[in-house]
């Protein structure tokens, strides 16, 4: 009986275990599905690259759920300042005597377009069974801005994890998060995104207005879109004013060498003084030349430093023709939908030590077609060694441009990211090689008393230049020395060679060279030649500021002063329109300056550092505000357009502008409010059959016509048929969709920055 009942509860016991034991497992089931994670991602594609490597594979309205993760997204940004009219509906007119307009506490709206996104966002949130976010926008300052306006919009008080990464690669995507740091690790620079989108709204809101209502026409005003202006106007200046100026060079040939005539003390082989430069010539005539002594050295010559986005878009702009914001748009799809190269909005030309180990690997994923073999070469080389292009002090937020471990698909990519991949894998493969190894030589030469000299280059080992096969550096180097390169015979110190041919040359000086859009971002990068005071404080603060704007925004301030009718483009140079002079005549001069902007930049990485409050910095930019708007009041001017046409708005009854955008000429209402515009004619990529140049099409659809500037006129049935036949394949379908692009482009706004800030104003 006792062992009955001994057992009886023996099996009670072991119930009562297992049911403990299950309610144990549903229980710590149930907390690991409250314990979800929501990782926020800038666009659409880093958040589906996210997705896929955390295992977020269940698609739902808005974002992707799975395996503890949500992926969502913010569309750019979600949440931006409120319009003035939102403090006080009195903003909603534009008046004079409410300026300047300083808000003493800062509002956010929804923008309307994407407050959908918003909504899911912040449900997503609220959601009990999510207890943490990951941040994963752009690692960088506006990145920052974008996250932390819909995190604190959204009234959230939820722990935050940052992932940091250069690349979008599946490797580095899981390595972040595998590493995330604390979000509040980078709260100093929000407050730097804070700072400056709250001062460029300041500044830049009331001086657009007061401007706008003393002359009546919306005129923009920028701290960065100004001073570029007035950078392109004082290289117009210096070359209205240069003045050409005449030099003579004198030349001996003999025994197949161009020998140079050289002035002993400064070094120049131009004469300015005729006479001189006759008397050179004659005198040489009469006397054989005597080689005084032929030099040789050896010589080697390191790779050019790796690429950063102002490089890049340099190189491009020459090579290619391509503007800075294309550039830029090739960049991202590599980064994000190919992740084929690393984070392209990067000021850095050097890489950190911990990205040497990859080295071996990236090699491997470029060891195809044409990098095949520089790839096998590139990796004989000491790759954990000392290398020149690595530089932990010289990386701020993001190393320099290079391509990713993943492997390329070169027939994936269109003709136009074929060629900056071309661009970055190569300089990475360069850097990777040997010194490039030369011997140069160096010929001394006199004509009775007279100096001569010339210069020969041999090349002994190619090293890095075989990863370029135009050697196009060399012809660079070659393009700023006076006395060229040559091959030379064997010569030695001594010889005499007897009546050389010689030559008298006139020539004239140049003006400086129009700014095309490669060399603008040049200047913005280091704008110190256009700065009044050269005191060296300044000049090292606009050094380590980084110039005007950052690298991530300039190719934006180039396109929105080419949408504004301020800039405009004639073949690949850049000219002021009238609206911009007559713009900049009116402006302070402090506006102008690339000083105020290198401040401004200077302590914005102040604040990210943690060295300056943001409350001291708004003050200070309250004060310049005003005093800079009771400086415009007291200005007197006039605005008036040269541009009018005879042709009426449809839709308001004004006269039309008639302006050149940055590929097409239109005709825009001057009255902003109305905002009617349409294409008078627009560049194309149709080349002309006779000089093979880009046509013009002017007119629409069917009745369209190609023009060219050597006077070729073609149809738009015409220039279909003849692209038939040359095999250029045009259907009607290519028609139609190139010419809703053109329509689409034709549609897009017409204002910069301030547009979406200043919309629904009443003069």
């Amino acid at each position: 009986m006792f062992s009955k009942w001994k057992y009886l509860f023996y099996i009670h016991d072991s119930i009562y275990a297992i049911k403990k034991q299950i309610k144990n497992e549903r229980r710590k089931q149930n907390l690991s599905e409250k314990n979800i994670k929501l990782v926020i991602a800038e666009k659409p594609s880093v958040a589906q690259s996210i997705a896929k490597v955390i295992g977020a594979d269940k698609r739902e309205d808005g974002y992707l759920e799975g395996n503890g993760y949500i992926v969502s997204l913010c569309v750019g940004h979600l949440v931006e300042l409120a319009s003035p009219e939102f403090y006080d509906e009195k903003y909603e007119k534009w008046r004079y005597e409410d300026l300047p307009i300083l808000p003493s506490e800062w509002n956010y709206q929804i923008a309307e377009a994407t407050r959908k996104q918003f909504g899911i966002l912040k449900k997503l949130m609220e959601r009990e069974d999510v207890t943490g976010l990951v941040e994963a926008t752009d690692a960088g300052r506006e990145g920052e801005l974008i996250f932390r306006l819909v995190y604190d919009q959204a009234k959230c008080k939820k722990p935050f994890e940052r992932l940091w990464i250069s690349s979008m690669e599946d490797q580095a995507i899981s390595d972040g998060f595998s590493h995330l740091k604390n979000g509040r690790k980078y709260d100093d620079l929000y407050r730097a995104a804070l700072c400056r989108e709250r001062a460029d709204w300041i500044v830049g809101m009331n001086a657009t207005r007061l401007f706008s209502t003393l002359y009546g026409q919306t005129l923009n005003v920028g701290r960065v879109m100004t001073p570029t202006l007035a950078m392109i106007a004082q290289r117009e200046q210096e070359i209205r004013e240069f003045v050409p100026k005449p030099y003579y060079t004198v030349t001996a040939a003999a025994g197949g060498v161009v020998y140079t005539w050289k002035d002993e003390k400064s070094g120049g082989t131009r004469i300015s003084d005729p006479e001189k430069a006759k008397q050179i010539a004659e005198k040489a005539k009469r006397y054989p030349l005597v080689l005084q002594n032929v030099e040789k050295k050896k010589k080697q010559k390191e790779a050019p430093l790796l690429y950063d986005l102002t490089e890049l878009q340099r190189d491009a702009s020459a090579r290619f023709g391509y503007s800075a914001k294309q550039t830029l748009n090739l960049m991202q799809s590599l980064y994000e939908t190919h992740k084929v190269l690393t984070y392209p909005r990067t000021d850095s030309r050097y890489l950190t030590k911990d990205i040497v180990p990859t080295l071996k690997e990236r090699l491997d994923a470029v060891s195809i077609g044409p990098y095949k073999a520089l790839a096998q070469q590139a990796k004989r080389s000491p790759l954990n060694g000392k290398l020149s292009f690595v530089n932990d002090a010289k990386v701020s937020d993001h190393h320099a441009i290079i391509p990713t471990e993943q492997y390329v698909q070169l027939s994936a990519l269109s003709n136009e990211e074929r060629r900056i991949y071309d661009l970055v894998v190569r300089r990475f493969l360069a850097v990777l090689l040997p010194p490039c190894v030369y011997e140069e030589t160096v010929i001394q030469a006199s004509i009775e008393k007279e100096c001569f000299t010339a210069r020969g280059k041999r090349m002994v080992e190619k090293g890095w230049q075989e990863a370029y096969e135009d050697n196009r550096y060399d012809e660079e180097d070659e393009a700023k020395e006076e006395v060229r390169e040559q091959n030379l015979p064997l010569l030695e110190a001594g010889m005499k060679i007897g009546q050389p041919k010689i030559s008298l040359r006139e020539g004239k000086t140049k003006p400086p060279a129009r700014f095309t859009e490669g060399t603008l971002l040049s200047a913005m990068e280091n704008p110190v030649r256009y700065m009044e005071n050269r005191d060296s404080s300044l000049v090292k603060t606009i050094g380590e500021a980084g110039g005007l704007g950052t690298v991530a925004t300039r190719a934006d301030i180039i396109e929105k002063l080419f949408r504004s009718f301020l800039m405009e483009k004639k073949g690949n140079e850049i000219y002021l329109t009238s609206k911009a002079r007559q713009l900049l005549k009116l402006v302070p001069a402090d506006l102008k300056k690339p000083e105020l902007t290198a401040s401004w930049e200077m302590q914005l990485n102040d604040i990210a550092k943690g060295k300056k409050r943001r409350d001291v910095f708004m003050k200070e930019i309250r004060s310049y505000t005003v005093e800079l708007i009771d400086e415009i009041k007291t200005e007197e001017g006039t605005f008036r357009h040269d541009n009018l046409t005879n042709k009426k708005c449809p839709n308001c009854g004004k006269r039309l502008l008639a302006v050149n955008g940055k590929n097409a000429k239109l005709l825009v209402c001057q009255d902003r409010e109305c905002g009617y515009r349409e294409t008078v004619s627009r560049t194309t990529n149709a080349r002309c059959p006779v000089c093979h140049k880009r046509m013009e099409m002017i007119g629409k659809g069917e009745d369209a016509t190609f023009v060219c500037a050597c006077g070729h006129k073609e149809r738009m049935t015409k220039f279909q048929e003849r692209r038939k036949k040359e095999g250029g394949g045009v259907t009607k379908r290519d028609v139609a969709a190139y010419m809703k692009k053109q329509k689409k482009e034709a549609e897009e706004p017409v204002n910069n920055a301030f547009a979406a800030a200043l919309k629904g104003i009443k003069l």
